[in-house]
């Protein structure tokens, strides 16, 4: 159902014949879901994503507590740094500009979307209030820039929110905004560092490998980079090093975790040096299998949520 839902989220997105087709079934849609109670729209996506029920009164695993985190962990810190844009002066106060990625251009409005606006380094396109990814540019010159605003002005109308009930998605101003892209020597997309932090403290590291590829793997590593033996939603990658700065990658991430029960923290380790991805409060909205279904539970008795129950 889910792989259903996504193919047709993408017709949706990018073919202009799917959009006037879809778009009127997709705004009845979504009105409906406004009305949906959170906690109903929860519960059933948890059942049929993840495969057992929610229990919401007494959350043991990291997939039930990270859904029992959408009700009732919401503050506006959270929608403020769940922006891709406004995020960027939090993570200058905690921790320095130094770890930021260079911003490059930002806009409200699609059609500032021109080659005019844009620079001629490679960059990436995307927005700020949801999590679809981004428009990798290497060569201005080869993009379909009309194509390009149509898919960005779609976006820009789109709320996050009601398909997933992340409330921290809500109330963000909708915003295009414009990075330099990270890359190695040889020009390929860096791994992507996924520190989940529990209670302000890393618990454990993930490491997505060929991220725009089709084989793309994950491995986990505990905080003194041994590898766990679990795979959350994607087979074992290759083998990688401990990153010689990893002392300060966690000093970095438990500065930016501090404020909250639960909170993945993604970093880029480029040439040396580390910058700041995203915030996420719910990985893959809390609805990623185990396949070693036991680490689901292993991985919640460490998540405390008693705070705010």
């Amino acid at each position: 159902m889910k792989k259903l839902q996504d193919k047709v989220g993408r017709i949706y997105r990018n073919s202009d014949i799917g959009y006037k087709l879809a778009r009127p079934i997709y705004l009845m849609y979504q009105f409906a879901l406004k009305y949906m109670p959170d906690e109903y729209i929860i519960k059933k996506q948890f059942k049929e994503r993840v495969g057992y029920k929610l229990d919401l009164e007494n959350p043991q695993t990291l997939n039930e507590k990270m859904n029992w985190l959408k009700l009732h962990d919401r503050t506006d810190l959270h929608t403020t740094v769940a922006d891709k844009y406004k995020v960027r002066a939090y993570v200058e106060e905690k921790v320095g500009s130094k770890y930021l990625i260079p911003l490059l251009f930002h806009t409200k409005d699609a059609n500032d979307l021109t080659p005019e606006n844009l620079p001629d380094e490679n960059f990436i396109i995307k927005a700020n209030h949801n999590s679809s990814g981004g428009l990798i540019v290497r060569d201005k010159s080869t993009v379909d820039w009309v194509a390009a605003r149509k898919r960005f002005r779609r976006t820009l109308k789109e709320n996050y929110f009601y398909s997933t009930r992340e409330w921290q998605y809500k109330n963000i101003e909708p915003r295009i905004i414009v990075e330099k892209l990270l890359t190695y020597e040889d020009g390929s997309i860096p791994e992507d560092y996924k520190f989940h932090c529990f209670n302000g403290k890393l618990a454990f590291v993930m490491i997505d490998f060929d991220r725009f590829g089709s084989l793309r793997t994950r491995n986990l590593y505990d905080t003194d980079w041994n590898l766990i033996p679990c795979n959350w939603g994607r087979p074992y990658g290759k083998e990688l090093e401990k990153p010689k700065n990893f002392d300060e990658m966690k000093r970095v991430v438990e500065k930016l975790a501090q404020d909250f029960v639960y909170v993945r923290v993604d970093l880029y380790l480029v040439r040396g040096s580390i910058y700041f991805g995203e915030l996420t409060f719910h990985h893959n909205s809390g609805h990623q299998k185990f396949i070693q279904e036991e680490w689901d539970l292993k991985f919640g008795q460490l998540l405390d949520i008693t705070e705010l129950q």
